[in-house]
């Protein structure tokens, strides 16, 4: 295949996902977004148990109230050592088996990250051909490749947003793992998990805003940035 029939399958495949695409996804995306699953109120609905028992508390020796004793205290800490510092609960297993995620968000989460890939692919492919149709400044339309530019970059700044919405879910699931070790190791501490709650809530809300933010990239790819780069003779 030439440059020019290279040029051609561009456009017409262009002209389909400006025509077709484009508006039907962006329609699959706002009916989506009136989906029960993700217009919960109560965010209490979408919070996840963790099965993690709180132990007897465990008495330890050898201290004893008064200033001596939290000066004996100190001292061990000081020094780096001393068998009565409180390091956690060592965790060997979790006694529920494997400690399971939020499924709500599990669930809602499968469902956003194809649409995160989809939008990726088809901005890299729309930049391919964007790139292909750009003229040659030799060729005197300098104002058309100035504008077939700028889309280009665009379509970088969104796939670079639409990568970011990937490493954001990465990062839940790697915060929330390490907020749950330290609820297993540290069970008496309610703020841990308060705190898995909290960013459970927070998750939710974010993929809400991504949702809708995929929506809003649809709706300008279809009803003005390509129809006038690719077709600026209709």
């Amino acid at each position: 295949m030439d440059s020019l029939d290279k040029i051609v399958f561009s456009v017409i495949t262009a002209e389909d996902l400006v025509a077709n695409f484009f508006p039907k996804k962006l329609l699959e995306l706002d009916h989506f977004l009136k989906d029960p699953i993700i217009n919960i109120t109560e965010l209490k609905e979408i919070h996840s148990e963790i099965n993690l028992t709180v132990p007897d508390p465990i008495l330890i020796p050898k201290l004893h109230d008064g200033l001596e004793a939290q000066n004996a205290k100190k001292r061990k800490l000081d020094d780096g050592g001393g068998d009565d510092m409180v390091t956690g609960t060592k965790v060997f297993v979790m006694p529920g088996g494997m400690m399971k995620s939020n499924a709500n968000l599990v669930d809602l989460i499968e469902k956003v990250k194809p649409e995160i890939r989809t939008l990726i692919e088809k901005c890299n492919t729309v930049k391919m051909w964007v790139q292909l149709l750009i003229p040659r400044i030799e060729d005197g339309n300098n104002f058309g490749v100035s504008i077939q530019e700028e889309t280009v970059a665009e379509l970088r700044t969104v796939e670079g947003e639409a990568a970011s919405y990937l490493d954001q879910i990465s990062r839940y699931y790697i915060t929330r793992a390490k907020l749950v070790s330290k609820i297993a190791k540290y069970p008496h501490v309610e703020d841990y998990r308060r705190t898995v709650t909290e960013i459970d809530e927070k998750e939710y809300i974010s993929l809400k805003i991504i949702v809708s933010e995929l929506r809003n990239q649809y709706v300008l790819f279809a009803l003005y940035a390509f129809p006038h780069v690719l077709f600026p003779h209709r």
